[in-house]
């Protein structure tokens, strides 16, 4: 197998995990949707808000909370490996290829964020809310591209995984910024004296998980204890773990971590974080509240409209001036159809939602995620099984 193709192969296997995740993640958010929309609701409110957790170190979190700052934080720890690798010695390595789902990326957070903020102008939360639209959920987009899309370019595989990635992180960012509301100095200290040790071990080979799981636990304690969102400490983990394998390794650390935790991230961690953070009213009462919440309304315009103007907008941009070259075998037609799917929020998106708001208004905001990313899941559905069909008659010389 060439260089060129190795690349290639990784995130064909990559694909068919998240293929698995986003059917369990699926699941998860309708038992979520059917336990919160019927007689079992206040079973589902009660355990999601029951607290557990040592009150002398500040971890005496719910159910919910848990879910959202413990097990996301492996989510966005296996996200971060395949950032990095892909940055290091994957397709993002090259520049040019590198600089499209960038830029996209980009398009994809700003155009949304500001049609978000434009509707909801005014009203209470805004400052706030309009990071809602910002991300693409990796596990639902690839799910939904790995089932429709077996007949496009495996780049455009790559660049939507490149694209959710680099988006994602984008929103742990807006996260760090936005939601931090009292630092601790020392206990940031502390996180940082564990993430230089952790980059120390990386450094002199050591291997042995007996020091790293202590050292991630106590960094994600740290973190959490700092005022920052703990997931933040997942994705700095993962961009100082080593991604070039040695001699005599059979694979590189990231790809071993990445091969052991994906399993656990996608079967586990989101599908669980979405049972607690989906439940939401979704009856006809619910709906109008949606359309006639300006803040929830942005989300939907935000996730639907603004993530294919600004995706598209900004990649289209970005080849006019010569900046990157469209994908592989793809061209704008097919990137249009990715893009649509780029409205997919979901896991991501829940969160922002928590973070922000509160009360009956957090709960159509998130109603709108759940509804922005249906209707952003169905429309590229048909959209990618089109091109597909249109790629595989161009391939048999139809």
């Amino acid at each position: 197998m060439t260089r060129a193709q190795r690349p290639v192969a990784e995130f064909a296997r990559y694909l068919r995990m998240e293929t698995v995740g986003g059917v369990v993640l699926l699941a998860a958010t309708a038992v979520a949707l059917l336990m919160a929309n019927s007689p079992l609701r206040e079973v589902y409110t009660a355990v999601r808000d029951f607290h557990v957790g040592p009150e002398s170190l500040h971890l005496s979190l719910s159910v919910g909370d848990w879910a959202k700052d413990g097990l996301l934080a492996i989510f966005f720890f296996v996200a971060g490996l395949e950032l990095k690798r892909e940055l290091v010695v994957g397709e993002l390595s090259d520049f040019k290829a590198a600089l499209l789902p960038v830029v996209a990326a980009v398009g994809g957070m700003v155009v949304p964020a500001v049609i978000a903020l434009a509707v909801g102008w005014g009203h209470p939360g805004v400052e706030r809310a309009w990071a809602i639209p910002v991300a693409t959920d990796i596990a639902f987009a690839l799910g939904v591209l790995a089932i429709t899309a077996s007949g496009l370019p495996s780049s455009l595989r790559v660049f939507l995984l490149s694209l959710a990635v680099v988006d994602d992180l984008g929103a742990i960012i807006l996260i760090a910024v936005l939601f931090t509301a009292q630092f601790n100095v020392l206990a940031a200290v502390a996180a940082v004296a564990l993430l230089a040790l952790y980059a120390y071990l990386q450094h002199r080979r050591i291997t042995t998980p007996w020091l790293y799981v202590p050292i991630a636990v106590g960094t994600w304690v740290a973190v959490h204890a700092a005022g920052i969102h703990a997931t933040i400490a997942g994705v700095a983990l993962a961009l100082l773990t080593r991604v070039r394998k040695d001699p005599h390794e059979r694979e590189a650390p990231a790809l071993r971590l990445e091969h052991r935790l994906q399993p656990w991230s996608a079967g586990l961690a989101v599908p669980v974080f979405a049972l607690f953070a989906a439940g939401v009213p979704v009856g006809a009462e619910a709906l109008r509240g949606v359309f006639a919440d300006p803040l929830a309304l942005g989300v939907v315009l935000g996730l639907v409209v603004g993530k294919v103007v600004g995706i598209l907008g900004a990649s289209a941009l970005a080849v006019l001036f010569k900046m990157a070259v469209w994908p592989s075998g793809a061209g704008p037609r097919d990137l249009a159809a990715v893009a649509v799917l780029g409205g997919v929020g979901f896991t991501v998106s829940l969160l922002i939602a928590e973070l922000a708001l509160d009360g009956a208004t957090a709960e159509r905001a998130k109603a709108a995620v759940l509804l922005a990313s249906l209707i952003a899941s169905l429309l590229a559905a048909v959209l990618l099984v089109r091109r597909s069909r249109v790629h595989r008659r161009a391939a048999s010389g139809g």
